[in-house]
């Protein structure tokens, strides 16, 4: 019969005997009901505590044991652990209580906050307590045996202890799946940038030692380790594979490395990889529906002679120029060394990124849907005298139409386009740079009209001519290797500032990233100068050349911004540095430290910036709350502006987290504040449609002040750039909201500012793109956080609205053979068409009624109204009882009411709940879930992606291939409008804008 044990008096008086034997049983009882009598027990801690103390004591860990029992029940939980430590053996990893629990918890947060100090001050290891380190080792190993790899994997990289991280994976059941779970605990929880790099190269090595590795995976983590001799090894070695799929990973890897837009790593790569023995000419050349003439933006003329004017001559230069001859003719080589060598020309065609901009650039063009009818109605309500309007009319153009080649707007207004004047003239020219992004091969013949002729002083409009250069470089941002070399000589060749403006921006695009030594001293020398706009853009423009690298440079910079007196050079010093730091997270502290403390608010707003960029996409809790400090304490409205702003670039890769974070800014008094809530906002959840984003926005784009309601407007169409009126009806709220601000005529010019720039994002290339910062590959993408982060300086400089574009990304998935054609195949999207379709083109409206006034109505004529309304109801009976009998009688009357009839019965179909869409095709984000590759389809992707450029295995490589994107699709040259005839924008857009339809083609009448 089991006794119950009231009290715990008797066994703490066996503590005092002297026979061990007593001690020890009291011990024991103590500690199975230490529970229930810890109270008691507290009162001779001092007991048991010399009993642990006593060497000889037999069953002293048993004593350390009860002891640390009884401080967790008094919550003393340092001195629980210190005495769980003593009790060694005793304490026991794998008891199920919450004793164990929370000391084992702790003790994990000190051995990791230990181990984490030893690594960031370089102390020795020797300070951990080895008792401590062996409770975590004993936890590590439970984790392992029982099969619980993730919790292993979590506890070692927190306590870095990166030999039991590697023991973890290698045990694994899914070595694949777990390395890919390392990766992204690893981006989201690793603050330290050393220490990320550091798990990376442990997973590598593992990678290496499987027998068949992920390579997909390893190029990406050699890509964040910088290391591309390890790429280029495994590319060669693919390419050199026997087997076709090996060189279709190899071409996947690489289009997955281009989507990451990291230029200097790409150029290394392809340098690394060996020459090609023979030389092939390139295999497809632009599509010619996409080399459009030139169009007379700076020097617009009234006369439909100057919108078809050609420049063949000077394309057939530059086309001689672009592409690298060869002095030898090309070798005989074997088969198979053949093969490798076509293999090797068709893989650095895209590690330059050729192949993917001229299929994105063909893509573009083709599924161009943009409403023209939206820019008519933008430009006749923009009054002329409002050259900020004008301006702003002619930038929605440019986003409208980015990358699709497609300027009829330009070609059909170019009297209109002419009033631009001095920099709105340099905006216009620069924004055929965007609408013709990509046109590598002829970007420098498009451009040719505008661009400086021999030298200073050819009699040409400097705003145009430096507009141009600013072209050139949207043009070949990222990719410029081919211009780079006449960007600076058309630097080197003038002094005058405005040409040297656009020169030097043109420059920081081309060169993104490249920290060419030569050119940076180019613009340095253009900095030197001290003028002020020739200046503010070589500032930006040597932060965009050494974009990331950390360089010592910007030293200088940060000197020369010390000594000037031109606060548009201090400004664009200050976005130029922060620039420099991009992505060095703690490495750029002592910059940012610098800068955030300077006497000057234009470098504390740099220092801002700093933060910003060093700290992207990590969502990293120091830089948060610095940015949050400086954005309600500043004295400066700019620096609290702007450290709002800022928040948004920390934060995309969680952009749910950012509406919470703002919420209580974005209700600020200080409408500045309210203002960088907004544009943060907009940043972070660009291209989600969020919908806590939108509900934050929404009473913003009405608030009291012009800027906030322009900021808001502006963040609202990034955000739901390619959402559907279908998923949110608050889209087509919106698009109304912005026609309703750009018609009326008494809004102010801020306000219509930001509802047409947010027009032309909205829509922007061709209602083709999204604005995306993260590739699939969780990789920021550089290009596209940089573009914002100048495009977010627009609020002192209007032409750097352009560097949104870099944010542009296509919402497209284009499939390839293993010759990177594009073949016809079918795939399904398994969901609603309504929820991604393309946005409703505007109309017309067909009647401009005015207000009718009340019509006098006689008595005689509403009871003659009264009796026809009643035989027609009696006719309708008759009808519905005889069917037969109103066969092919229905009077004109009546057909109105059929017409109503038929289309309700068409609109009672149900739609479908899936759609079957063809390679190439639009796939918007949203949409990226439900798409899925037919079962019994020829075509099957090397690895299952959603988006984007995917590899295709050819089940059937018999039958003859029927492929997309061929130059014979669309090779109808542009007419005298610029649209062209055969492509879809063509046909619909052209004719939405034309007064009346085109006259019909010449032909002989016969009788």
């Amino acid at each position: 019969m089991a006794t119950t044990v009231s009290s715990a008096g008797g066994l703490l008086a066996m503590l005092n005997e002297s026979h061990p034997a007593l001690k020890i049983h009291a011990l024991t009882h103590l500690n199975t009901f230490v529970n229930y009598f810890w109270p008691e027990i507290s009162t001779s801690v001092p007991i048991i505590e010399s009993l642990y103390e006593d060497e000889e004591f037999e069953q002293r860990h048993l004593a350390a044991l009860l002891v640390s029992k009884v401080f967790y029940y008094l919550g003393e939980l340092n001195d629980s652990l210190s005495y769980a430590l003593g009790a060694d053996h005793r304490f026991d990893v794998s008891e199920d209580s919450d004793y164990v629990h929370t000391l084992l918890a702790k003790a994990i947060d000190e051995y990791a906050s230990l181990k984490t100090k030893a690594a960031e001050a370089n102390y020795e290891s020797a300070v951990i307590d080895p008792r401590l380190e062996a409770i975590v080792e004993r936890m590590l190993d439970k984790c392992i045996a029982d099969g619980k790899y993730q919790q292993a994997i979590g506890v070692a990289i927190e306590c870095r202890r990166l030999d039991k991280l590697e023991e973890a994976v290698i045990k694994s059941d899914n070595v694949h799946s777990t390395i890919n779970y390392c990766i992204d605990v690893s981006h989201n929880y690793i603050y330290r940038r050393e220490y990320r790099l550091e798990v990376f190269r442990l997973l590598v090595k593992i990678y290496q030692q499987l027998p068949s590795p992920d390579y997909l995976s390893m190029c990406q983590r050699l890509m964040f380790l910088d290391e591309p001799e390890g790429v280029a090894s495994i590319l060669e070695k693919l390419l050199r594979s026997e087997s076709a799929d090996d060189a279709l990973l190899a071409y996947q890897i690489a289009f997955d490395l281009v989507e990451n837009e990291h230029q200097a790593f790409l150029l290394k790569v392809r340098d690394q990889l060996p020459n090609a023995k023979k030389l092939h000419p390139p295999e497809s050349k632009q599509p010619e529906s996409a080399q459009p003439d030139p169009v007379p933006v700076a020097d617009a003329v009234a006369d439909a002679d100057a919108a078809t004017g050609s420049n063949a001559v000077v394309s057939e230069e530059v086309q001689m120029t672009d592409v690298t001859q060869a002095d030898d003719s090309p070798t005989c080589l074997d088969p198979r060394e053949a093969a490798y060598d076509e293999k090797l020309t068709k893989m650095k065609g895209i590690l330059s990124g050729e192949t993917c901009i001229q299929l994105t650039l063909q893509f573009l063009h083709g599924h161009n849907k943009s409403d023209l009818l939206i820019l008519k109605t933008i430009k006749q309500s923009v009054e002329m005298r409002n050259s900020v309007c004008h301006s702003a009319t002619i930038y929605a153009n440019a986003l409208m139409h980015a990358g699709t080649t497609v300027d009829t707007f330009l070609r059909e207004n170019l009297d209109w386009l002419s009033r631009a004047t001095n920099w709105a003239k340099f905006s216009a020219t620069a924004g055929l740079g965007v609408i013709h992004r990509g046109h590598l091969q002829q970007g420098r013949s498009l451009m040719a009209p505008y661009l400086p002729q021999g030298g200073a002083g050819s009699g040409g409009s400097p705003y145009s001519e430096g507009g141009a250069l600013y072209a050139l470089g949207l043009i070949h941002a990222n990719h410029g290797e081919g211009i780079k070399q006449f960007l600076r000589e058309s630097l080197h060749s003038t002094n005058v500032e405005v040409i040297q403006h656009g020169a030097c921006l043109g420059l920081g695009l081309a060169a993104l990233g490249t920290a060419d030594d030569d050119i940076f001293d180019e613009i340095k020398n253009v900095l030197y100068t001290d003028s002020a706009v020739a200046g503010e853009a070589a500032g930006i423009s040597m932060g965009l050349l050494m974009v990331g690298t950390a360089s010592e440079k910007a030293g200088e910079m940060l000197a020369y911004a010390h000594e000037t007196q031109h606060e548009k050079i201090i400004r664009g010093l200050a976005l130029g540095i922060a620039l420099t730091v991009y992505g060095r997270e703690e490495e750029a502290d002592t910059l940012i430290e610098q800068m955030t403390r300077d006497q000057d608010p234009i470098l504390r707003y740099g220092g801002m910036y700093a933060l910003a960029l060093a700290y992207r996409g990590t969502a990293n809790n120091k830089a948060i709350r610095q940015l949050l400090h400086f954005a309600v304490s500043d004295v400066s409205d700019d620096v609290r502006r702007t450290a709002v702003l800022a928040l948004g670039f920390v934060l995309y890769s969680d952009p749910e987290k950012t509406p919470r974070i703002v919420l209580l800014l974005s209700e600020s008094y200080n409408p500045h504040v309210r203002y960088g809530a907004a544009l943060a906002v907009g940043i972070s959840c660009a291209g989600t449609g969020l919908s806590e984003a939108i509900s934050l926005l929404e009473p913003l784009t009405s608030d009291v002040v012009d800027f906030v309601r322009q900021g808001a407007l502006i963040a609202m169409a990034m955000v739901m750039v390619q959402t559907s009126e279908a998923s949110d009806s608050r889209v087509g709220q919106f698009r109304r909201q912005l026609e309703k601000i750009i018609l009326d005529k008494h809004e102010d010019t801020m306000s219509k500012m930001g509802a047409i720039l947010a027009s032309g994002i909205l829509d922007a290339g061709g209602r083709n793109v999204t604005i995306k910062l993260l590739s699939k590959s969780k990789h920021d993408k550089i290009t596209a956080v940089v573009g914002l982060a100048v495009f977010s300086q627009f609020w002192y400089w209007y032409p750097l609205i352009y560097f949104i574009s870099l944010a542009f990304s296509p919402t497209a998935l284009i499939g390839l053979n293993n010759d990177l054609k594009v073949p016809k195949f079918e795939f399904l999207s398994h969901a609603k068409p309504s929820l991604f379709e393309y946005p409703k083109p505007t109309t017309v409206p067909t009647t401009t009624s005015a207000a009718k006034l009340p019509t006098a109505v006689l008595s005689t004529s509403a009871r003659a109204k009264a009796r026809a309304s009643k035989k027609d109801a009696e006719k309708a009976i008759a009808e519905k009882a005889d069917p037969s009998s109103g066969k092919g009688k229905a009077s004109e009357k009546d057909g109105d009411s059929m017409q109503i009839d038929s289309a309700a019965e068409k609109k009672a179909e149900p739609e479908p709940s899936y759609e079957i869409l063809t390679n190439p095709a639009r796939v918007i984000p949203a949409q990226e879930k439900f798409i899925k590759f037919l079962v019994d389809s020829r075509y099957v992707p090397v690895k299952s992606a959603p988006s984007g450029f995917i590899l295709l295995k050819d089940l059937r490589p018999s039958e003859p291939e029927a492929l997309a994107l061929t130059d014979s699709l669309s090779s109808t040259a542009p007419n005298a409008t610029g649209a062209s005839a055969t492509g879809q924008q063509g046909s619909a857009s052209s004719m939405a804008v034309d007064d009346e339809p085109a006259p019909p083609q010449a032909f002989e009448y016969t009788s």
